[in-house]
């Protein structure tokens, strides 16, 4: 879950959060983690009280029309975060090994990351993408976590960052950017397929998923406060994915070559299991779909038409947005997470409070509610602010 969702995006705004603000802005991590542990446990509560996943219960539950509503959004959000990872994988194996001009370069590398992902998910199942996450978050952490160690900090305004609260003037668009980053969006369904294929069920296994998530989001904040960190001692005056080769670079001159291709080594790792996370699970939301209306639901997924498809469609077409702005991309993959974020809150609200749908013992608690009304305003607002800024 956290490599999943640990990716360009957020690694790269909190960087430049870091660079525009120092370390006054640590703390929105830790509200941004809090928030999406509230959201993931959620899912997995109703999976646990339920025995469907969330999309089935959307189905059953809530009637057929919020089922196609989220078809077309998540067909479009896979086509631009299929772009926005491909063109972010380019960008890292540029970084690591160019091959010729950078657009080229970026092109190149970031089919060949695309169409690695799709031989690992469609040959290796559940087990070998599981291996392979654990590869990718170790070279993930090491990489980052190491690098920011090896930057001199002021640890007592770091304590102050992480644990008082502080809003500089002007830094509202990069609170609620660094806030909306962290740990996925649309992804965080994907722990529902996942929690399946451990069979977990019942009590226990919505007290395994609240331990595993809160190791995910802890390590997921750790990694969002090491890119302030490493941000807030360099100068970036853009965003997007490039940034990462401008990050390395400056690097590079404060801690040397070592410094500079451990945080490429770093950047590479986050947005390649990022990659491998939605390549995997993403299918899975587009058979769920169509087999949700089935009495009984298939236990592994994964060898279905539908999911093999889908995978083939997510690897492939979305790599002709390489030819498009990296900007653009990011840009628009940002606002459509934004926007489904309200949409996973307010529908946990309503489902995850109805006893009679999810049983009293599963029922939310009275700060699960306030974590899930809290998230459902502040997203609600992303999501305003970045269409507004969109309009001509």
């Amino acid at each position: 879950m956290a490599a999943t969702g640990v990716g360009a995006g957020d690694l790269l705004t909190a960087s430049f959060a870091g660079a525009q603000t120092g370390v006054l802005l640590l703390w929105t991590v830790v509200v941004g983690a809090l928030l999406k542990w509230g959201l993931n446990e959620g899912i997995a509560r109703w999976q646990m009280g339920t025995e469907t996943t969330l999309l089935e219960g959307w189905t059953s539950r809530l009637g057929g029309g919020i089922r196609w509503i989220f078809l077309i959004y998540f067909l479009f959000w896979s086509l631009m975060v299929g772009g926005a990872l491909i063109s972010a994988c380019g960008v890292a194996g540029d970084g690591l090994l160019s091959l010729g001009d950078h657009d080229t370069s970026r092109i190149i590398w970031g089919i060949i990351h695309s169409l690695i992902g799709l031989a690992i998910v469609w040959i290796g199942g559940f087990k070998i993408f599981e291996k392979m996450m654990m590869v990718c978050i170790a070279v993930m952490f090491v990489g980052v976590l190491l690098t920011a160690a090896l930057l001199p900090h002021d640890w007592g305004s770091v304590m102050s960052g992480l644990f008082v609260p502080k809003l500089p003037s002007g830094s509202l668009p990069l609170v609620l950017g660094v806030m909306g980053g962290v740990g996925g969006t649309v992804t965080l369904l994907s722990y529902g397929y996942w929690i399946r294929a451990r069979k977990r069920s019942g009590w226990d296994g919505l007290k395994i998923s609240r331990l595993d998530l809160g190791v995910a989001y802890v390590a997921t904040a750790l990694f969002g406060v090491a890119m302030i960190l490493i941000g807030s001692h360099i100068k970036l005056e853009s965003e997007g994915a490039k940034v990462g080769l401008l990050l390395a670079a400056q690097l590079g001159e404060v801690l040397g070559p070592v410094g500079k291709y451990l945080f490429l080594i770093g950047f590479w790792g986050a947005v390649f299991s990022s990659l491998l996370g939605v390549w995997q699970s993403a299918p899975y939301l587009f058979a769920d779909f169509l087999y949700a209306k089935r009495k009984s639901m298939l236990d592994d997924l994964t060898t279905t038409k539908p999911y093999r498809l889908y995978l083939v469609a997510i690897a492939i077409v979305p790599t002709l947005l390489l030819w498009f702005s990296v900007k653009q991309v990011q840009i628009a993959y940002a606002v459509l997470g934004a926007l489904f974020m309200p949409l996973l809150a307010l529908t946990l609200l309503l489902m995850n409070n109805r006893t009679d749908w999810v049983g009293s013992r599963f029922r939310n608690t009275f700060f699960l509610n306030a974590i899930l009304i809290v998230t459902l305003v502040l997203f609600l607002y992303i999501g305003g602010r970045q269409i507004v800024e969109l309009l001509p």
